[in-house]
């Protein structure tokens, strides 16, 4: 298997802060790579050493097989990145920002005008394309901003949790350009707090907290790490919330969780279910859902970083950016 990244033992401190604390990572060629942390945990300033943004204080990466540090020039030929937010001029088209992007990268007013064409159809921005990107919705800027650095037709592409913000439908068109592009040969590197668009993208995910990576390995065996399963309970009506709260706990001999209407809790023997439908049954409580899975990338992430994940502050702001 061929790696399109590699980094090993990745340092980098901000005056007493250490954003970065010895991180290794291998990318697969022609996959996406998920890295999920806690605000602060590092995944961000991994995407900028990657993409020769910020220097490493120890540690060696490679892209493409190019040093990040002694060949910073030919990666940069290689790659994309998009950033936490949208970095397109407002004040330009759509069409005219494909076009300074294309320029800026060497390419004849021709080619450059053609692959703008090629890109707004690409993202279904056609018909907008001779619009101000200020007037674009926030769905269509992301789409404008991640075909700004497809401009060059990098084979490596860094997405800094590039749906934030998004509503579900733009999210989900997102995911299809991402699917699109790897089946054509890119590889991606996708940062994201969103742990359903890892579940969904990612074929292989990496947990990064205080800058060191502390779990690795596809969806499925991250879950497996946690072990046990969780039951959910749902009744028909809320009455019966109480009873079906101590049946749960006396069954799993865990304290369940409620959330609105629907009770939750760890099961280490999948065997109990039969004895909760018993148990439910003569009770008398009416079931509206009932259900014993394994467990989730979210429970993952609260047994491996000591919380859930939620979106936030973006790490170093004012470096963010498109990098075409």
């Amino acid at each position: 298997m061929t790696h399109a990244i590699r980094a090993e033992g990745l340092v980098r401190r901000f005056g007493a802060t250490t954003a970065l604390a010895g991180v290794d990572l291998e990318v697969p060629s022609g996959s996406v790579f998920g890295l999920l942390g806690p605000n602060g945990a590092g995944k961000t300033t991994t995407v900028r050493v990657l993409a020769t943004l910020l220097p490493a204080d120890e540690g060696h990466a490679t892209v493409g097989g190019y040093d990040v540090a002694r060949d910073a020039h030919r990666v940069r030929q290689l790659i994309g990145l998009t950033g936490q937010y949208a970095s397109v001029d407002e004040t330009l088209t759509g069409a005219e920002n494909l076009l300074l992007i294309g320029r800026l990268l060497g390419l004849g007013r021709a080619d450059a005008k053609a692959r703008a064409r090629e890109l707004l159809a690409d993202f279904h921005l056609t018909d907008a394309g001779d619009r101000a990107a200020k007037t674009y919705s926030g769905g269509m800027r992301r789409r404008l901003d991640l075909a700004a650095s497809l401009v060059g037709r990098p084979q490596v592409l860094f997405l800094d949790e590039p749906t934030t913000g998004l509503d579900p439908r733009s999210r989900n068109e997102l995911w299809d350009i991402v699917r699109n592009l790897v089946a054509e040969g890119v590889t991606v590197l996708l940062t994201t707090q969103y742990l359903e668009e890892a579940d969904q993208l990612a074929s292989e995910i990496a947990v990064v907290d205080h800058g060191r990576v502390i779990a690795q390995g596809t969806p499925e065996e991250l879950k497996a790490k946690t072990g046990g399963q969780t039951l959910t309970v749902r009744p028909e009506r809320g009455d019966d919330l109480p009873t079906v709260l101590t049946i749960a706990g006396q069954v799993s001999g865990h304290a369940p969780e409620v959330a609105h209407t629907t009770v939750t809790v760890p099961v280490n023997d999948p065997t109990v279910l039969p004895t909760v439908v018993r148990r439910l049954d003569e009770a008398g409580v009416v079931v509206a859902e009932l259900a014993l899975r394994g467990s989730s990338l979210d429970e993952v992430f609260l047994s491996l970083t000591g919380h859930r994940a939620e979106p936030g502050t973006p790490e170093q702001p004012e470096l963010e950016g498109s990098l075409a």
